[in-house]
C-alpha cells in the first residue's frame, strides 16, 4: 500500500524525515478499512515529523488526521478523527498518533467513526473538515456560543482554522473582523465575507466572540477588543504561549476565557450538513495529486497558505 509516513525524525529539517512509498496495510480486530479519496494537511503533520507527539519508536508512522473516502459496502464518508486510545493519557489519539494516519491509499477506522457524506460535499471539501474546520465549529457553536452573538474577531488570516471560522461566522449572518500582518491575506480573507485590518487595529465594536489561535501577540487585542461578556476561546498558541492577562479588564468586562480543542462526532455531522446546505464552503488553498505529496508538504511548510493543502487519490 502506498502512503507518505514518518521514517526519521528531524526538529530542524521535518521534511527529511518523510518518505513515500509502500507499507504493509491492516486492520484492527473491530475496525474497517477505508478507501481514501482525499486527505488534508494540517501542521500537526509538520510537527509529527520534528517528533512532537511522535517518539521514534513508532517509526515509521503514516501521517494525516483528515480522509474522505469509501467504506466496505460502497458509502462515501468522511472519518473523524479522534480514537479512544487508553494507552494515552488524553484517553484518546488522533489517526498519526499511535494509530496509522490517512495519508495513504487505504486507511484502518473504527466504524462508528465513519460520517455519511451528504450529497453535494465532494471528497476534497470533506477531507479539509476533521480537523481544522471541526476545531472552527467547535470553537465558534459550543464553546463560543455564536448563536447569542452578532460580531466575531478572528486572528490571524490564512491559516486552516482562521478561514473555517472567518467562512462560517460569516455563513450565520454574523459582523466578522479578520486581522492579518499580511495586506494580501487582508484582501482574500475580505472576499469570505470579513472585515480584514492590519493586526492589533482598532476595530469598529467590541465583538463578542473572539476566535485565538496565535497566542502571546495578540492575546492583549483580543481582550480590548472584547465586549462586556464575551467569550475569547483560544485553541492555540502559535506564536507564543505565554500571553499576559489583565485581570482587572477579565473581571471588570465579566470576559470569559475558554480552551478548545477539536469536536465531536455529532459536531463533524453537523458541519457536514451545514456544508452540504452551501452556508459555507471549506477554503482550499491547493490540490496536488499523491505523486506529489512531498511538494504539498513543502508548500504547507512554506507557511504561505490560505486555507488548506488537500491531497487527492
Amino acid at each position: 500500500m502506498r502512503a507518505a509516513y514518518a521514517s526519521a525524525l528531524h526538529p530542524e529539517a521535518p521534511l527529511d524525515g518523510l518518505t513515500v512509498g509502500d507499507l504493509p496495510f491492516s486492520v484492527p480486530d473491530g475496525w474497517v478499512p477505508v478507501d481514501v479519496r482525499a486527505s488534508s494537511l494540517n501542521h500537526h503533520d509538520i510537527w509529527s515529523l520534528r517528533g512532537v507527539g511522535l517518539p521514534a519508536d513508532r517509526l515509521p508512522m503514516i501521517l494525516g488526521c483528515d480522509a474522505a473516502g469509501v467504506d466496505p459496502d460502497g458509502n462515501e464518508v468522511v472519518v473523524y478523527p479522534v480514537v479512544e486510545d487508553k494507552a494515552d493519557p488524553r484517553g484518546f489519539s488522533l489517526f498519526s498518533e499511535r494509530h496509522p494516519g490517512t495519508l495513504a491509499e487505504r486507511l484502518a477506522a473504527p466504524r462508528e467513526n465513519l460520517i455519511p457524506l451528504p450529497a453535494g460535499v465532494s471528497f476534497a471539501e470533506a477531507a479539509c473538515l476533521p480537523t481544522a474546520w471541526l476545531t472552527a465549529y467547535h470553537m465558534l457553536f459550543t464553546r463560543g456560543r455564536v448563536a447569542e452573538a452578532g460580531s466575531v474577531l478572528v486572528q490571524g488570516a490564512g491559516g486552516g482554522v482562521s478561514t473555517a471560522a472567518v467562512a462560517l461566522a460569516a455563513g450565520l449572518g454574523k459582523r466578522v473582523y479578520v486581522t492579518s500582518r499580511d495586506a494580501a491575506k487582508r484582501e482574500r480573507i475580505a472576499e469570505l465575507g470579513a472585515t480584514a485590518v492590519e493586526s492589533g487595529a482598532r476595530l469598529p465594536e467590541r465583538v463578542d466572540v473572539v476566535i485565538e489561535s496565535v497566542g502571546a501577540p495578540t492575546f492583549e487585542h483580543s481582550m480590548k477588543c472584547s465586549a462586556p461578556g464575551a467569550r475569547i476561546v483560544v485553541c492555540g498558541a502559535t506564536a507564543g504561549h505565554l500571553a499576559q492577562v489583565d485581570l482587572r479588564r477579565v473581571f471588570a468586562m465579566q470576559l470569559e476565557i475558554l480552551g478548545s480543542s477539536m469536536g465531536t462526532p455529532d459536531e463533524l455531522a453537523a458541519l457536514l450538513e451545514l456544508v452540504a446546505s452551501g452556508r459555507a464552503r471549506p477554503v482550499i488553498d491547493s490540490t496536488f495529486a499523491f505523486d506529489a505529496v512531498g511538494e504539498a508538504f513543502a508548500r504547507l511548510a512554506a507557511g504561505d497558505v490560505f486555507g488548506k493543502v488537500v491531497v487527492a487519490f
